[in-house]
């Protein structure tokens, strides 16, 4: 699905994750996490914050990042950039135009998505923590806005979890996209005031909801998805709680928010997603409850085959969030 030219999707299988906390993994080919896992040779994206439980894998891959982006794309709440656009219409206008920090940006396809969407002269600060992502970022990066204007890159290598009101200083916009369900409370209360005491608007997108829906139904699916919804929550991040707390951050901040539906919807078009969505899935739900292993094998092997036959339809439910903060020095 890369649409960069910049990088090679690679075939072929995915290794099967060794055995977590002694759990048996489902079937070979089972992933932790949300997505592919890194194959030998291959770099990870960079973690949100220093350390970690020792031997945790890495969140994401490049490869999944690059999967996963068409259907970013259409989920996405577009109903939402209007309002962003009139806001920002309003804001105070700098010589360079539009300031937009793009956090966790990955392989920037809030960027590609975005920026053309967007009126005026853009510069936009890429943050990760991963340089070989930045690099990707910044040279696929748009060109022009909507109306022509053009649209410059800066990176910024760094642990984005500390952001500070300082680091946003000049800032017209904050965007992430599948960042806040992997933040801690603190650091979404953080990055709210962050975003408010720079005066600018917050566009996060494609959080988590803890909700999935499989077409055909079966008995398990609810079973996996608590179990799913568990693992996301560990160590305490916010998972499927995090809009709640993101919108309670900022309103209490003073900031109009706005929250819409973004589903990702896969069909039997999107066979390649929908099965390392799957893996990914199921591993997580598998790593938090060991006891369901055997069950989740059987249940993995038959989506799978559901799925390479174009007979299975996966909904998964994310969120979209628009703070709209007071903006500095009282423009309206």
């Amino acid at each position: 699905m890369n649409d960069t030219g910049t990088t090679t999707q690679r075939g072929g299988g995915i290794p099967a994750q060794p055995e977590a906390r002694g759990a048996t993994a489902p079937e070979p080919g089972v992933i932790a996490g949300a997505g592919p896992t890194v194959r030998p040779g291959e770099r990870p994206t960079v973690r949100l914050r220093e350390g970690g439980e020792a031997g945790e894998p890495p969140r994401y891959a490049p490869e999944w990042l690059q999967l996963r982006e068409a259907a970013d794309a259409a989920a996405r709440a577009g109903e939402l950039v209007d309002p962003l656009r009139i806001r920002l219409a309003n804001l105070p206008r700098r010589g360079g135009g539009l300031v937009v920090h793009d956090l966790g940006c990955g392989t920037g396809s809030m960027g590609r998505w975005l920026a053309p969407r967007l009126d005026g002269a853009q510069h936009w600060v890429l943050h990760d923590r991963d340089p070989y992502l930045l690099h990707f970022a910044a040279v696929a990066s748009p060109r022009a806005a909507a109306d022509g204007s053009r649209v410059t890159v800066e990176t910024r290598r760094g642990d984005i979890a500390r952001l500070t009101p300082d680091a946003l200083a000049g800032a017209s916009l904050v965007t992430a996209s599948a960042l806040l369900d992997v933040l801690t409370g603190e650091e979404v209360e953080a990055l709210a005031a962050a975003c408010a005491g720079a005066g600018c608007p917050a566009l996060l997108t494609l959080s988590v909801a803890g909700r999935v829906e499989l077409a055909p139904h079966d008995p398990l699916d609810a079973e996996i998805t608590q179990a799913f919804n568990a693992h996301q929550r560990r160590s305490g991040l916010l998972g499927p709680d995090a809009v709640t707390a993101a919108c309670a951050a900022f309103a209490a901040r003073g900031a109009t928010v706005r929250v819409r539906p973004s589903p990702w919807r896969l069909g039997p078009g999107d066979p390649e997603l929908t099965a390392q969505w799957l893996r990914g899935w199921v591993g997580a739900a598998v790593e938090q409850r060991p006891g369901l292993a055997a069950r989740a094998g059987k249940y993995l092997a038959a989506r799978l085959a559901a799925c390479a036959a174009g007979e299975l339809r996966v909904t998964v439910h994310h969120s979209d969030l628009l703070a709209l903060c007071r903006p500095a020095g009282g423009a309206s």
